[in-house]
């Protein structure tokens, strides 16, 4: 076992982790396997317990991972991504083919896949899913960023298709890999985005059966399932009988309802779970999650984070470490870009990165931001105020942001914390009514970057036009890898270096798994996979 050390901290934040612990769980492989328990058996339910429902079960307009962790197992995807090596392999799409200049793709799909409901899975089909996505409204950011400069679909037969956009496209093939571009029937596709959020139906190993807004929602096993990725570890129909998701917003009740088997399985596992877990004999599954970090997200239209100093000093107060090793589970790491370091083309911006309070102050008092007799800082009259939205979809959000706002307090910055519904983000982000969101997206590319901050997209955070917008650019129509990685490093240094965005964790996927469970593995994007999971007696 590794004993880390911790400095003491403020009363508040030992009240938010009143249960930190040093704990070592069961190692999970570079996929997340559980360990094997013999040959598997089929049957039963496995019940997991999240955090948090974003109010919607469709793959496409959904970016929660506790929401994923469902969304995943209802849909497939024409490609799949191998977690160890990044390499893109064949799933529904048995081949394809993309143009030099990156602006088309043609695929050929394999033959008797169906949906849920009955209706082939063909050309026709796909090509409905893409020309609705960019119609969709903010809920589908994710899909409507792997489809952009959509040009339209050109169906040549049940089995063959071209996808064609107005300009190069090089992350569009990663995409094709991801929940956000599964393949959803016909029928489901001509619904209503707010009916969308209610029922969808897939072609994957699993089929809506129930759903019940911020309670539960049930899976039901798809006879006749035949068409896994060959990345799975497992072929055919699913072991499981039914998938059960319980929204347990408590994280103590989580881990309880998982130590008593109540639940076989429960997401958002903080510092504090570890050690109740693992003595249960629990298994402790992790993944890092590639993509944007955990971090401070900020919207650049407001005066107060506009200004590079107050940015530059909120970044310098923030001790990364610490809030690491005091609110997150051991596997956990502080960030050191905006990129994750499991992101292909990651680049290691520490060094823009360093906690120094003394620096921080003196930013500060150079630019005219006077301590008052609370010790916040005030110019023209105004204190120095960052008010910061979050969700409790992962119990570590509100302790870590109590830590932020101590740590930012030693400066002079007065961090005020905003809980928020999680179903009430994607229009709060649209609106631009916040200074700050605490963020994170999850993809295995780095086009992400693109995606979240580019003033030609959605432009969430407001940012100027600027050399920034170049390289986000030009990274997207670069098909040589080591150009691309070039220029998205030089993104990565602007971004960091202008404190554009505050990076603060890697966020890590971690599930506590009951004894009995076997089998359940993570994709690229440390997602959940359930399709050869099963319980022993």
């Amino acid at each position: 076992m590794t004993v880390r050390f911790r400095r003491p901290l403020i009363a508040s934040v030992l009240a938010a982790a009143a249960f930190a612990v040093v704990g070592c769980g069961t190692g999970a492989g570079p996929t997340g396997a559980t360990a094997a328990g013999g040959a598997p058996q089929p049957g039963g339910t496995l019940r997991f317990a999240v955090s948090s429902d974003q109010g919607c079960v469709d793959p496409q307009q959904v970016a929660s991972t506790d929401s994923i962790y469902f969304a995943r197992q209802i849909v497939d995807s024409l490609t799949d991504q191998d977690p160890r090596s990044g390499a893109l392999v064949p799933w529904l799409a048995t081949t394809w083919q993309s143009s030099p200049d990156a602006k088309s793709y043609t695929f050929t799909l394999r033959e008797n896949v169906t949906f849920a409901d009955g209706t082939p899975l063909d050309a026709e089909a796909v090509k409905a899913n893409f020309d609705r996505i960019p119609q969709l409204g903010l809920r589908a950011q994710l899909p409507k960023a792997y489809l952009a400069g959509y040009a339209g679909t050109t169906v040549q037969s049940p089995t063959r298709f071209t996808v064609s956009f107005a300009e190069p496209n090089v992350q569009f093939l990663q995409g094709t890999s991801t929940h956000s571009l599964g393949i959803l029937s016909p029928a489901t596709v001509a619904r209503s985005e707010d009916d969308r959020c209610t029922a969808v139906v897939g072609s994957g190993p699993f089929a809506v059966r129930d759903y019940v807004r911020n309670s539960s929602i049930t899976l039901a096993k798809r006879p006749g399932y035949a068409w896994a990725s060959p990345l799975s570890n497992h072929q055919g129909e699913a072991y499981l009988d039914t998938l059960d998701f319980r929204i347990v917003p408590e994280s103590g009740v989580r881990t309880g309802s998982l130590v008593s088997g109540e639940v076989d399985a429960i997401g958002t596992i903080g510092e504090q779970d570890e050690a109740p877990l693992t003595d249960a004999g629990a298994q402790l599954l992790a993944r890092p999650n590639p993509g944007l970090v955990l971090g401070l997200g900020l919207n650049l239209s407001t005066p107060v984070v506009a200004d590079p100093t107050v940015r530059e000093a909120l970044s310098l107060a923030i001790d990364r470490q610490e809030i690491v090793d005091a609110i997150y589970p051991s596997q956990t790491r502080p960030a050191t870009s905006v990129l994750a370091s499991t992101t292909p083309s990651f680049a290691d911006e520490s060094a823009l990165l360093g906690f120094d309070t003394g620096r921080a102050k003196s930013l500060l008092d150079a630019a005219g931001w006077v301590p008052g007799p609370d010790g916040i800082r005030a110019k023209d009259g105004a204190r120095l105020a960052v008010p910061v939205s979050f969700v409790s979809n992962f119990s570590t959000n509100k302790p870590a942001l109590e830590l932020v706002q101590q740590q930012a307090r030693v400066v002079g910055i007065d961090v005020q914390l905003l809980e928020v519904p999680i179903s009430t983000v994607a229009a709060q982000l649209q609106s631009g009514d916040f200074v700050a969101n605490w963020a994170n997206l999850t993809r295995a590319d780095p086009d992400i970057l693109r995606s979240s901050f580019s003033t030609a997209g959605v432009n969430t955070y407001r940012f100027p036009r600027g050399p920034l917008d170049a390289s986000l650019t030009a990274q997207a129509s670069e098909p040589d890898p080591v150009k691309r990685t070039a220029i998205v490093r030089q993104a990565q240094e602007i971004m960091v270096r202008e404190k554009y965005y505050v990076p603060v964790v890697e966020l890590t996927t971690v599930l506590g798994v009951g004894a009995n469970v076997h089998d359940v593995t993570f994709d690229a994007a440390s997602r959940v996979q359930l399709h050869g999971a099963w319980k022993s007696q």
